[in-house]
């Protein structure tokens, strides 16, 4: 008789997973790779005419396990959350069912230690202060996971809404061994930092390239469609830049399309993506005065190895 898969939720993710453990994880992950198809994206109808959206993310190790992260997106204002994910675990060899897991949770922290990973083969090593542009539900654990794997001393954080930015300062103070203020101005914030990572849903660029200072590294995680951008032409021709996923990057991420579209950068602007990254296939900072820009888009094999670092360490 097979056994029912386990429902892990939120607060047992949170425990099993902190920032620097789940970075190390996700970096063997990309030294070895994985299976990782291309997600599938449906409109499903709704009675008032608008539409929600269903992802599904697959991804597996053969001979290890099979991870597939189902998420819908609702297109209309309502009660409770826009996004809502489950991430299911089944053994690849024999195919039963081994886990439920909280979607959100593990796409919170995984994309934030994705960031920290980047960050840690493309900052300067002496990298001290962080600015964080966006006070949503992934602020929290960005800011976390790049000052936790980074020993990062300073958090500033931006918001439109100055009350949202006091509030996750207020949140992240206890919880970080850094100095956390409150920042008004964006671009005096923006030439002071070193580490600079965005997590917002702006449809036009709040980062400019004019402001950037040589050495500073940018990770951009807030857009996600071809219409959304967090900084402008010129911020990405200035930077040495690198993606988690080309493939994904190149169809879904505006940063990287929109210029390209304009005839502002090429294909080739694009220097590497994070597996090439850990492996060595191709080289992240040259130098101290390079500005390098990471932009993520969400790989399967991200979820994937968060999933195996949880379920190893429930034995």
């Amino acid at each position: 008789m097979t056994s029912a898969p386990i429902f892990i939720d939120q607060a047992a993710i949170a425990a099993a997973l902190p920032p620097l453990r789940l970075a190390q994880a996700l970096e063997a992950m990309f030294a070895v790779g994985a299976e990782v198809p291309s997600r599938l994206h449906y409109a499903v109808p709704t009675p008032g005419g608008g539409a929600n959206d269903l992802l599904l993310m697959p991804a597996w190790r053969v001979g290890g396990k099979i991870g597939v992260k189902l998420v819908t997106v609702r297109g209309e204002a309502g009660p409770g959350p826009t996004v809502q994910a489950i991430y299911v675990v089944a053994d690849a060899i024999t195919g039963a069912f081994e886990a439920v897991l909280d979607g959100r949770e593990l796409t919170n922290r995984r994309t934030a230690a994705t960031s920290a990973l980047a960050a840690r083969r493309l900052a300067r090593p002496d990298a001290r202060r962080l600015l964080v542009v966006g006070a949503g539900a992934l602020a929290p654990y960005l800011a976390e996971a790049h000052t936790v794997c980074r020993g990062l001393r300073s958090v500033a954080v931006w918001a439109r809404r100055p009350r949202q930015a006091h509030a996750l300062a207020a949140a992240l103070a206890p919880r970080l061994r850094a100095e956390v203020t409150v920042v008004e101005d964006l671009e005096q914030a923006v030439g002071e930092a070193d580490i600079i990572t965005c997590a917002t849903t702006t449809l036009a660029p709040i980062i400019l390239g004019a402001w950037l200072r040589e050495g500073q590294h940018l990770d951009l995680v807030g857009g996600y469609t071809p219409a959304m951008r967090e900084v402008d032409d010129a911020a990405i021709q200035r930077a040495r830049v690198f993606v988690d996923d080309r493939v994904a990057a190149l169809s879904e991420a505006g940063d990287l399309i929109q210029p390209l579209r304009a005839g502002a950068i090429g294909e080739n602007h694009i220097l590497g993506d994070l597996a090439g990254l850990v492996r060595g296939e191709c080289p992240g900072r040259t130098d101290a005065r390079d500005i390098t820009l990471f932009k993520s888009v969400g790989l399967g094999s991200e979820d994937l190895a968060a999933a195996m670092l949880l379920l190893e360490g429930r034995g």
